[in-house]
């Protein structure tokens, strides 16, 4: 048994540290250290009402966390801000505008008619202004406008709720700032940048300038629709008056407009117009400005001031001169104003009665198209009406639709005939032809056998024309048809002569406008004189024609020929009391009807057909329904003029004893096409016959 431990001297350490030979720590005493004893949690202190030192711990907490994220969001708000102030626009120069340069067109008689690019009135001060204005787009678009810094957040959350009750957006949240900022600098894109932007220049704007200020330069730019900008342009646009002079109900109406303008416009829709107009005054009754005796006596008596324009007319034209306008180089950019050919009276009375005839015995017949053009003999543009409906179809059937003409371009291969010496009294053969797989016959299908060329003209024969041509050379008859103003291709060959090569019927018009005026060329025209904004001059068209074209024997015989159409012939529906001459023009299939024709004082062109060249009329025949139509066109451009015998009954005589210079150009040209194509076909007859 061992002896106990010897206890340690007073004073000594008996937990000295030493290091053993495997280098470890370890107690330098004989005896291990005694096993701690366990810690003791402190006693937890009751928790005293209103929190104590645990509750001002997590308040503090709350208050480093909420800091924090402050600090965060606001680096991140900074950081938007500034990604997107980047690429904000140039604000230093919201003065200079950039637009569309503004194209006023004008009839003959002054009338305006339609307009083109963007249109500005006077730049008024807000004192100027009549203040109904100011009234109503205050009270509709932003009550607040006088007390907040550019941005409305009362008038946001208001907008919110009402949009929320509703169900759907019935008020904007944005202010008068925003809107000209977004008007001025921005475009209508509903996006996330877009907003931070127009907020970024809704305040901007409102340190830069008064409250008055940036209601004058909204109410000179903004938006009012049909092309207007500013409220003097709109009043000018729809009630004919100064923004000086507007009165109460005008100013609802040109407030109601902001909201949409294309909707609630007086001109395109009056009954929307309207009730928005009674929105905006119940408006201005809620904001203060005038009581509600006043409102619903307006809402009465103001209605019947509304100026009620007639429907815009002449746009077929208008589109037709628009696209003619970049050959006067001194217009481009600029803003103009343009006074016509158009004769708007009868411009209105043509396009009443093609929507009459396509409407009526046009849609028994399955007519879908027409296309009606009126011009005077030195080929000024008096009527254009493109098609059925503006609004429904822009394509202009009169400038832009490529048709067979059909027998309406014999006039052409009889022209060529006379100028080769043929007459109106010449025999020739009505009788069944076959060129190789080719069998024409006539739209009776009869033959007539020995005919006059008058007779056969008049009655519109196939067989004869086509002899004529065979006789004459292709050649010559594309020669004839180009100096009298036919641009589009022609094919050179037989089929010429019954109109299978496709024409307009403005240049179709325009040929026969030659044959009408006494033998002269002339060009389609519908422009007389272009001014700038301030009345300057830029355009003034002086005298044209290209000289002789039809020597005044040979068109004394197409006359007779031409006048017998009309007396007796295909064309007889087309009867005036007036002497006339013209021709019918029926393609095959009954795809195309035309009837061209012309008096003493005006040459006059009908086509009518459908779209799709697949769908077939029910028989419509150059000598019905466009003979019909054309006779009603003509009867209204005639009223009140004396009658007067065609031109050719006494040839104009020239000035002087000079050589017809211009007439042998022509001959000479003729004579060059006939070279290629006239003399070709001579040969071959002479080989193979005919």
């Amino acid at each position: 048994m061992t002896a106990p431990p010897s206890r340690p001297k007073r004073g000594a350490n008996p937990f000295r540290l030493s290091v053993d030979p495997s280098d470890r720590l370890r107690a330098g005493g004989d005896a291990a250290p005694p096993p701690r004893p366990p810690a003791r949690k402190p006693a937890r202190e009751p928790r005293r009402p209103g929190g104590g030192k645990g509750g001002r711990n997590w308040a503090r907490r709350l208050l480093m966390w909420g800091l924090t994220l402050s600090i965060w969001v606001g680096v991140g708000l900074g950081g938007v801000v500034a990604y997107y102030a980047l690429d904000l626009p140039d604000i230093d120069k919201m003065t200079a505008t950039s637009r569309r340069p503004s194209v006023v067109f004008q009839a003959a008689d002054g009338e305006v008619f339609a307009a083109y690019g963007d249109l500005y009135g006077e730049t008024l001060d807000l004192g100027e202004i009549s203040p109904f204005i100011a009234q109503a787009v205050l009270a509709t678009e932003d009550r607040r406008f006088f007390s907040h810094w550019g941005f409305d957040p009362i008038g946001l959350a208001r907008a919110l709720y009402s949009n929320l009750r509703a169900g759907h957006t019935v008020q904007g949240g944005s202010t008068i700032t925003q809107q000209l900022a977004k008007n001025l600098f921005l475009t209508p894109d509903r996006t996330l940048k877009r907003k931070v932007q127009e907020l970024l220049m809704a305040l901007w704007l409102e340190k830069r300038f008064t409250k008055e200020q940036i209601l004058t330069l909204y109410l000179n730019r903004v938006y009012l629709g049909s092309g207007t900008f500013g409220v003097d342009a709109a009043a000018r646009r729809y009630f004919d008056v100064s923004a000086r002079k507007v009165d109460l109900y005008q100013a609802a109406v040109i407030a109601g407009l902001l909201k949409a303008p294309s909707r609630y416009s007086p001109l395109n829709d009056p009954e929307a117009s309207r009730r928005r107009t009674a929105d905006v005054l119940a408006n201005m009754v809620k904001a203060g400005y005038i009581d509600q005796k006043t409102a619903d006596t307006v809402q009465v008596t103001g209605a019947s001031q509304m100026i009620h324009r007639p429907p815009p007319t002449g746009r077929y034209f208008a589109d037709w001169v628009m696209g003619q306008l970049d050959q006067f180089g001194e217009v481009a950019g600029k803003d103009i104003v343009v006074r016509t050919t158009l004769d708007i009276a009868l411009q209105r009375k043509v396009e009443a009665s093609l929507a009459a005839m396509l409407n009526g015995p046009g849609a028994k017949a399955r007519v879908g198209q027409g296309a009606v053009v009126v011009m005077t003999h030195d080929g000024a543009v008096r009527v254009m009406a493109g098609g059925k409906d503006y609004d429904d179809s822009q394509f202009n059937r009169a400038a832009q639709g490529l048709r067979q003409p059909g027998s309406a371009f014999k006039p052409f291969v009889y022209l060529a005939a006379m100028e080769k010496g043929h007459a109106p009294d010449d025999l020739w053969e009505d009788a069944p032809i076959k060129r190789g797989n080719w069998n024409p016959g006539n739209y009776t299908g009869k033959y007539l056998g020995p005919i006059t060329l008058r007779q056969a003209l008049a009655e519109s024969v196939n067989t004869v024309a086509i002899r004529l041509i065979e006789d004459v050379g292709p050649g010559r008859v594309i020669a004839t048809a180009r100096k009298l103003g036919i641009s589009s291709s022609l094919t050179d060959n037989a089929s010429l002569a019954l109109g299978t090569s496709e024409v307009t019927l403005v240049e179709l018009t325009t040929a026969y406008a030659a044959l009408a005026n006494g033998g002269i060329g002339v060009g389609a025209h519908a422009v007389a004189q272009i001014t700038d904004s301030s009345g300057r001059v830029l355009y003034q068209r002086g005298g044209g024609g290209f000289g002789r074209v039809i020597s005044p024997d040979v068109l004394a015989r197409m006359h007779d020929m031409m006048g017998a159409v009309i007396a007796g012939g295909s064309g007889k529906a087309a009867r005036l009391d007036r002497p006339a001459a013209g021709k019918t023009g029926t393609t095959q299939d009954y795809r195309d009807a035309w009837f061209m024709g012309f008096t003493a004082d005006y040459v006059a062109g009908v086509w009518m057909g459908n779209d799709d060249y697949r769908v077939e009329m029910r028989k419509v025949t150059g000598g019905g329904l466009p003979a019909q139509l054309w006779k009603q066109v003509m009867t209204a451009a005639h009223k009140g003029l004396p009658v007067h015998a065609l031109p050719s009954a006494e040839p104009p005589t020239p000035s002087d004893d000079s050589p017809d210079i211009a007439g042998e150009i022509a001959s000479g040209a003729a004579e060059a096409v006939r070279g290629i194509g006239g003399v070709i076909d001579d040969l071959l007859k002479g080989i193979f016959g005919r």
